[in-house]
C-alpha cells in the first residue's frame, strides 16, 4: 500500500546557501498524489513543483527542481532522502521560500518528525521503478550507474586528499530500516577553504559548524567530531538516496557512485528516462514489498548503528 504521513508536520530552519529563514509544512496527501512542493510565497502563477525527472535542473552543490513557470525549490536532497527512507509516497510540501532548511545537515531531523507523526496507508498499490538494463554516466573522473537488482542497493566510493577523509567506500541494501540506522544521521561535509570561497561568492551563507562537518588540513573543526568513522561516504549515499527519489518512485536496482555528486546522479536519471527500454514502472509485487526502503520501520531504527 502507498503511504503518507498521519498528520501535518511543521518544520522551521535556515537555508544553507541563502541563509534565509524558511518554514515547511508537510501535509498528508491521498493515493497517487505523489510528492509535490508548493511555493506558498508565490502569490500568482504556477507555484506547484511536482517531484519528477521532468523538473530536475542541473546544479553542482544541491538538488534543484523547477517547473515550467520558473518556480523552483533547492537543497531538497535531505528531505527527499528522509521521505524515500521512510516510504512516504504521497505528500504536499508547502514551503515559504526557495530553499529547504538545512537543519543539522543530515536527514535525521526530518526522519524523527515523520516517525513521530506516524505513517498512514493510502488505498492504492505502491508503484516502483524497476531498472531493466544498465545505464551509466561519467564526467571528469566521476561515474554513476544503475543496473538491475532485486531491491534498492547503494554503493559509493570517494577519495579526498584531506587525510581526515581519504579513500572511503561502502555498500548497503536499503531495506528493513537500513537507511534510518546506517545513513540518516550522516551530515553534509566540506573543506574550510571551500566554505570561504563559497561564502565570498554569496553561497553557503547559512553554513555553520552546527549543520556541516568541516575539515581543515586533516582536522575536523565541527564540535564533537564525526558521528561515524566514514561519515562522509555515508552522507554521499544519503544524498544519492534523495536524488534517486526525484524519479518519483522508489527504484528497484543497484546504484553505484564513484566520486559522484548531485549533478551526476541527476544526469543518470535523465539517461535512464531517455530510453523506455531502460526501465518499467509497475505495481510492486507482494514478494518485493518487504524490500522497499520504508517497509517494516520502527522507532528502534532511529537507534543508529555505529
Amino acid at each position: 500500500m502507498q503511504q503518507t504521513i498521519a498528520k501535518p508536520i511543521s518544520i522551521a530552519g535556515t537555508g544553507l546557501h541563502s541563509g534565509a529563514p524558511v518554514r515547511l509544512n508537510l501535509c498528508p496527501a491521498g493515493p497517487d498524489h505523489g510528492l509535490q512542493f508548493v511555493r506558498v510565497d508565490i502569490a500568482q502563477g504556477d507555484n506547484v513543483i511536482a517531484v519528477g525527472p521532468e523538473n530536475w535542473v542541473e546544479a553542482s552543490l544541491c538538488t534543484v527542481l523547477r517547473n515550467d513557470a520558473g518556480a523552483s525549490v533547492s537543497t531538497i536532497e535531505h528531505l527527499m532522502a528522509a521521505l524515500h527512507g521512510c516510504g512516504v509516497h504521497n505528500l504536499r510540501i508547502e514551503i515559504d521560500g526557495p530553499e529547504v532548511p538545512i537543519l543539522d545537515g543530515s536527514a535525521a531531523p526530518f526522519v524523527a518528525r515523520i516517525l513521530s507523526a506516524g505513517l498512514a496507508q493510502c488505498d492504492a498499490p505502491v508503484r516502483v521503478l524497476r531498472v531493466l538494463r544498465p545505464v551509466s554516466v561519467e564526467r571528469d573522473g566521476a561515474r554513476a550507474s544503475l543496473s538491475p537488482a532485486d531491491g534498492l542497493e547503494l554503493a559509493f566510493e570517494i577519495d579526498f586528499a584531506d587525510k581526515a577523509i581519504g579513500h572511503q567506500s561502502r555498500s548497503l541494501e536499503m531495506y528493513n530500516g537500513a537507511f534510518l540506522r546506517e545513513l540518516s544521521d550522516c551530515r553534509t561535509f566540506c573543506m574550510r577553504a571551500d566554505v570561504e570561497v563559497m561564502q565570498a561568492n554569496g553561497l553557503a551563507l547559512g553554513g555553520t559548524l552546527d549543520n556541516a562537518v568541516v575539515f581543515d588540513g586533516g582536522a575536523v573543526l565541527t564540535p564533537g567530531g564525526l558521528r561515524r568513522a566514514d561519515e562522509p561516504v555515508r552522507h554521499k549515499m544519503l544524498d544519492a538516496m534523495g536524488d534517486l527519489y526525484v524519479a518519483g518512485h522508489s527504484i528497484i536496482g543497484r546504484y553505484e557512485g564513484v566520486k559522484a555528486g548531485h549533478a551526476l546522479t541527476g544526469q543518470l536519471l535523465q539517461a535512464l528516462f531517455a530510453d523506455p527500454e531502460n526501465y518499467e514502472i509497475v505495481p510492486c509485487e507482494a514478494r518485493d514489498i518487504a524490500r522497499l526502503p520504508g517497509a517494516n520501520l520502527s522507532t528502534k531504527d532511529m537507534q543508529l548503528s555505529a
